[in-house]
């Protein structure tokens, strides 16, 4: 009993954030629609006592529940109060959006909700059935949510996109799964890396398991050349959910990245560093060099997510305890970065208007200069530019990939962030520099306001203080990876 308890009070964010997305599920069955403005506040306090548990909760070693399946560690306790975050912003940024294109239902926020039960699973799985099961439940949501304005074909053809292509990605992921436990005989993490470490017989076998498993987690970070889903779903789908599945989700396939390759295949790196490299370099490319053609903010902002995750994966391939709190700080930065860019575009939106093309944000700065000043901390942010978060989050990668001895790739990567640059201060250029097309007034709520403000203006605070954002990154790392 006394262990079942200790198991249960290890998943109890994840127990509060189910029964709420049920209740909350059948609570809108009851509700007229001028009082589901009810359930909004039910989601963001389920969120903040999801993460008040979690603070509560928080140890300091690993703690091991439900047979080895489940693991609470800093790293875990960091991340899930990182998408607690996330999720709570995108629904303040959501609320007048959804308002006003029908989409205020119980049904989105509990797709929301289940979503994020999802990535906490991710977060914490430490047995291939449960990081399966988490990302099962949190690629489902994501379907429905991109499917979720059904009036609208871009978004139908976006979902039905995701969908194909996701279920491959997933079944590849499974299958190099299902080969990992025919050479190793187990399913857990742990018990992978030390059958791993005493040696596997078929080594042939395990490589082609590792290939589909990098495949298939380079397919949910949106890695080249796995990155083709990308532009089209950020595209067909409702802005608020662009917005979401650019930020918290890569939260947990981060974090999949984390226990699959660093902690069960820590042993194959040299095997795994190879493939990473190569689509570090594809995706800084291809993410680039396609986003300077877009004319579309929302497919500009895409294809930097892909050139983003070229960057990413600098840390990663570096394979030191270094280089992944690097990739820690630089997935959580990109995470704000991604809030305030698309926080500015859900601003600018109104009925019947999606400010997704790069023309409207012609002559920002005469309409409202705040705003504008606030995209322009996001844009140089997300260019690198100092003294921004940005700055410091490519630096941190840089450095580490430097310390590896990969300098022929950090020169490379110098480039293509120049070159990357181009498209952000294209952005500046059309705010700062060009007339204004459209006068209509831009009108938002009060708390989406200060939340943005706030948002746009930490990446700046953060760029010149970052030193404890760093420290609590490398913590949770250094605490986390046995």
């Amino acid at each position: 009993m006394n262990v079942l308890s200790l198991d249960l009070m290890t998943a109890l964010p994840e127990i509060v954030v189910l029964v709420m997305a049920m209740f909350i599920l059948l609570l809108d069955l009851f509700l007229k629609p001028s009082n589901r403005f009810l359930i909004y506040v039910l989601t963001q306090l389920t969120l903040l006592g999801a993460a008040a548990i979690t603070i509560l909760t928080h140890s300091t070693t690993v703690t091991d529940a439900f047979n080895g399946m489940f693991v609470d560690d800093p790293l875990a306790d960091g991340l899930k109060l990182a998408i607690y975050l996330a999720t709570s912003v995108t629904l303040i940024y959501s609320r007048a959006y959804i308002s006003l294109r029908g989409m205020f239902r119980g049904e989105f926020y509990a797709l929301v909700l289940f979503s994020t039960l999802g990535m906490m699973i991710m977060v914490s799985g430490q047995h291939f059935l449960t990081l399966y099961m988490g990302l099962e439940l949190l690629s489902l949501c994501l379907y429905a949510l991109v499917a979720l304005d059904r009036d609208n074909p871009s978004s139908t053809e976006a979902a039905m996109k995701y969908f194909v292509l996701g279920a491959l990605a997933s079944g590849m992921l499974l299958y190099g799964m299902s080969m990992l436990y025919g050479v190793t005989g187990n399913l857990n993490i742990t018990g992978v890396a030390e059958a791993l470490l005493n040696g596997a017989p078929d080594h042939g076998v395990l490589i082609l398991g590792l290939v589909f498993i990098v495949a298939g987690l380079a397919f949910k970070l949106g890695a080249a050349p796995f990155q083709m889903w990308v532009p089209d779903v950020y595209h067909g789908s409702p802005t608020v959910v662009t917005l979401f599945i650019g930020s918290a989700t890569k939260i947990a396939a981060f974090a999949m990245v984390v226990r699959l390759l660093i902690q069960a295949m820590f042993v194959l790196t040299a095997d795994w560093q190879g493939m990473l490299v190569i689509m570090a370099v594809l995706s800084m490319v291809i993410g680039n060099i396609a986003a300077i053609a877009q004319t579309n903010i929302k497919r500009m902002l895409a294809y930097s997510t892909i050139s983003h995750i070229g960057f990413l994966l600098l840390g990663f391939l570096s394979a030191s305890l270094n280089g992944y709190a690097s990739a820690t700080f630089y997935i959580l930065s990109y995470v704000l970065m991604t809030l305030a860019g698309f926080g500015i575009i859900l601003l600018l939106s109104r009925q019947g208007f999606e400010a997704d093309r790069l023309e409207d944000l012609k002559g920002l700065n005469q309409r409202k200069p705040w705003y504008a000043f606030l995209m322009l901390l996001v844009m140089f942010s997300m260019a690198g530019i100092p003294p921004t978060l940005g700055f410091y989050a490519k630096f941190t990668v840089l450095q580490a990939a430097l310390q590896a001895g990969f300098t022929v790739l950090v020169v490379f990567a110098v480039i293509m962030a120049l070159i990357g640059a181009f498209y952000y201060l294209r952005v500046v250029k059309y705010m700062y520099f060009d007339e204004a097309e459209d006068h209509s007034p831009i009108t938002a709520p009060v708390d989406m306001k200060l939340v943005l403000s706030v948002n746009a203006i930490g990446l700046l605070i953060l760029g010149m203080l970052p030193q404890r954002f760093m420290d609590a990154c490398a913590y949770a790392i250094i605490h986390s990876i046995q």
